[in-house]
């Protein structure tokens, strides 16, 4: 037998669907050409990977090449049996002569034998639909972006068309399945403003149809992602700021990064701890309408201080003659 795709999976004949299908993405992920490079031995083990996979995650091709693998087995059996019968009156040189067997020739012979009546009382059936997702964040989803995705798609052989066999035997190039899995790159545009779970669809490019059905579609979903060091309320970016006890007393002026550039901001004196700040059309830009970015002031004290500071701070705890808390005890 000239393949076994057990072998290549790493998987037994009787384990499930799911295991196969997880022994297939492990080796898919180690293999993968953005991975393990594009040598020739590397693509070539990638494509015995997905070759195998195409005939074991299909339960109709999995039935067919189990029975010739049994088939092969039984075969080879029976011949190492005549063979030894025969051992002491063969020839020398036709003596240690192998038992070969190739399952694609022998499904292959059995497919053209029905393929007419096949194809002529098929029934047209459409493709099954991809889905994938994108990860795009809150300013690409408002201002519209292009990602692009790299899909693992099935493509009709252009050798044979799809009709598995050229001038009356099995097509090399896609061994009688008439179909190939590549690889295939699609840009996405992402319109403004696209929400959270919206679905993109790029028709005619999910698994092929059947007998002349239509081929499914791809959806791909958005998912948009807040930033770390920003929150969104609609239009607006909401972002805290930390300033120092002396800078919220005196007054200063702080550089903030918007999506207009760094804006200088002016701290007031006696700035209070939480008051907001907006800055004007620094927000996020949708159609004709921008929002605005609103500063959150938060005032912290270093976590470490130098002595001469320290001091300073009791020199001030001595002069002031406030009760910040006097109203807290109020009833």
């Amino acid at each position: 037998m000239t393949k076994d795709y057990y072998k290549i999976l790493g998987v037994a004949e009787f384990d499930s669907a799911d295991d196969i299908k997880n022994a297939y993405r492990k080796l898919a992920r180690k293999w993968h050409p953005d991975v393990a490079g594009n040598s020739e031995a590397a693509l070539l083990k990638f494509k015995e990977i997905n070759e195998a996979y195409e005939i074991l995650s299909n339960k109709l091709k999995k039935e067919e090449y189990d029975r010739a693998r049994r088939f092969y087995s039984y075969a080879k059996e029976g011949s190492n049996k005549t063979q030894n019968k025969k051992e002491n009156t063969t020839h020398p040189q036709e003596k240690n002569k192998g038992f070969k067997f190739n399952w694609e020739e022998f499904i292959s012979k059995r497919n053209r034998e029905h393929s007419f009546k096949k194809e002529k009382n098929a029934t047209p059936t459409r493709g099954k639909d991809i889905y994938s997702d994108i990860e795009i964040s809150v300013f690409e989803a408002a201002g519209g972006t292009t990602k692009t995705v790299n899909m693992l798609q099935t493509q009709v052989c252009p050798k044979c068309e799809g009709r598995k066999f050229v001038n009356g035997s099995t097509c090399k190039h896609c061994n009688g399945k008439g179909e190939f899995t590549n690889y295939k790159k699609f840009t996405i545009k992402i319109p403004q403003g696209i929400k959270s779970g919206s679905k993109i669809r790029l028709s005619g490019e999910g698994e092929l149809g059947k007998n002349g059905g239509q081929n499914g579609d791809l959806y791909i979903t958005i998912h948009v992602k807040e930033p770390q060091n920003y929150k969104t309320e609609g239009l607006n970016i909401l972002k805290t700021i930390p300033i120092t006890p002396f800078e919220a007393i005196l007054g200063t002026e702080i550089k903030v990064p918007t999506l207009k550039g760094v804006v200088p901001v002016t701290i007031t004196p006696y700035t209070q701890n939480g008051q907001r700040i907006r800055l004007s059309g620094c927000g996020i830009v949708q159609n004709d309408n921008v929002g605005d970015m609103i500063i959150t002031v938060e005032i912290r004290i270093p976590n470490s201080l130098s002595e001469e500071e320290v001091q300073l701070y009791k020199k001030l705890k001595q002069l002031s003659s406030h009760n910040i808390r006097e109203s807290f005890y109020d009833r």
